[in-house]
């Protein structure tokens, strides 16, 4: 099998980018159906913030899992079996016709079925399919690709809810996601690995990554990108158009967020390879608090807009190459889906505090601005947590030998 893998890594490559492209380009067009499922249901936006909340809590929950199944039986399954939930999920939130099932729908079955079926787990399987050397370049050309996806799905998605409405074009995307099984098949091969690493048990790994300090520096920084990330993609479509900017303008804001972020993400995969990725993490970080402040501080209009989510775009996703790569500093590959996955799960609890505190602060107040400027000083924050981060492989948790009696 691993002669397989290794006689076809272009093909290996491509279809993972493919898979990234159409369930994070999906998953990103959500925010997009915020007003018209809230109108039509006569929900205020907190039902449907909610919901997207659960999603991100849930797939951050699942992530640990799925990513421990792939170490063990390969990506291709796990990625498998997440599609067809998340593309039921996905159908199903058109027939949601109260908050209950649509948290169910939207939020339960989407959010577990993205833990297996995201770029997450395309990041472990390139960890274990792709030779060392095109690693961070191959994790660097998914994560921007997955950005492509939202640059395709968010006007794609605007385009279904206005010519077949809103229903329909929940439906119509699910249609995408089925696709993902039928790539999936690339990714075949078990936990085989093409690098050297000690074969530590899984407990003894968890052991050691959650006694390392600058493991949890990581996680606490990788909370704040998926602060700032649901938040944008949920409330800032609602927020436009609060103001009085269009649909269309909203869902380009989206587009462009991703669309920029194919830079960002492929040059972070290149130049983590070249540079210290703390230090890159840090200036991401406070690089997106200064464009969020700046942002506020000038008048809001379709030229800030696209300057604002083109600035966005080049910080967004650019966080996981070079999380990615630390988190194989410290550790190796062995367990690269568990260990990023409990990263990714502090990624998905800032996620759901950031979806539903957004729309709990606007539902109580009328605007977003509270939200904005916690942004803002949670990027300070993520800024300054990178920094003492020691990027080198975590020592050995040394264990205690049974006494020998004299």
């Amino acid at each position: 099998m691993l002669a397989a893998v290794r006689s076809r890594p272009g093909l290996v490559i491509a279809c993972g980018c493919l898979i990234a492209l159409v369930t994070y380009g999906v998953r990103a067009s959500f925010g997009l159906f915020t007003e018209p499922i809230s109108v039509a249901r006569g929900w205020e936006r907190e039902v449907f913030a909610l919901a997207i909340a659960i999603q991100n809590l849930l797939w951050g929950i699942g992530q640990p899992l799925a990513g421990g199944l792939a170490d063990r039986f390969g990506a291709a399954r796990v990625l498998a079996g997440g599609a067809v939930l998340y593309a039921v999920g996905t159908a199903l939130m058109a027939e949601s016709t109260s908050a209950l099932s649509l948290n169910l729908t939207g939020g339960v079955l989407i959010g577990l079925g993205l833990s297996g079926a995201s770029f997450t787990i395309v990041i472990a399987g390139f960890s274990r399919l792709v030779a060392p050397e095109r690693r961070s370049w191959a994790i660097g050309l998914a994560t921007a690709t997955g950005s492509l996806g939202q640059f395709v799905f968010a006007p794609l998605g605007q385009a279904f809810v206005a010519a077949y409405g809103w229903a329909t074009a929940l439906v119509l995307l699910a249609g995408f996601i089925a696709v993902v099984p039928a790539l999936a098949v690339a990714l075949s091969g078990g936990g085989e690995r093409i690098d050297e690493e000690d074969d530590l048990p899984m407990r003894a790994a968890l052991r050691q990554a959650f006694g390392h300090s600058s493991y949890a520096l990581l996680a606490a920084g990788f909370f704040v990108c998926g602060f700032h990330v649901a938040f944008i993609t949920t409330h800032l479509p609602p927020y436009l158009t609060d103001l009085g900017l269009s649909a269309g303008l909203a869902a380009w804001s989206i587009g462009l967020v991703g669309l920029f972020n194919i830079v960002g993400s492929y040059s972070a995969g290149i130049l983590g390879t070249r540079h210290s990725p703390r230090l890159l993490l840090s200036g991401i970080y406070l690089a997106r608090a200064i464009v969020i402040a700046l942002f506020l501080l000038v008048p809001v209009g379709p030229v800030t807009v696209v300057l604002f989510a083109a600035a966005m775009g080049v910080l967004w996703l650019s966080t996981v190459p070079l999380t990615s790569a630390l988190v194989a500093t410290f550790f190796g590959t062995r367990y690269m889906g568990t260990l990023f996955g409990f990263v990714f799960l502090s990624h998905q609890v800032g996620a759901f505090i950031g979806v539903w505190l957004g729309g709990a602060i606007e539902a109580a107040t009328g605007s977003y601005e509270a939200m904005w400027w916690a942004s803002v000083a949670l990027g300070l924050v993520a800024a300054a947590l990178h920094v003492p981060i020691v990027e080198r492989r975590a020592p050995p948790r040394v264990v205690a030998s049974p006494a020998v009696p004299a």
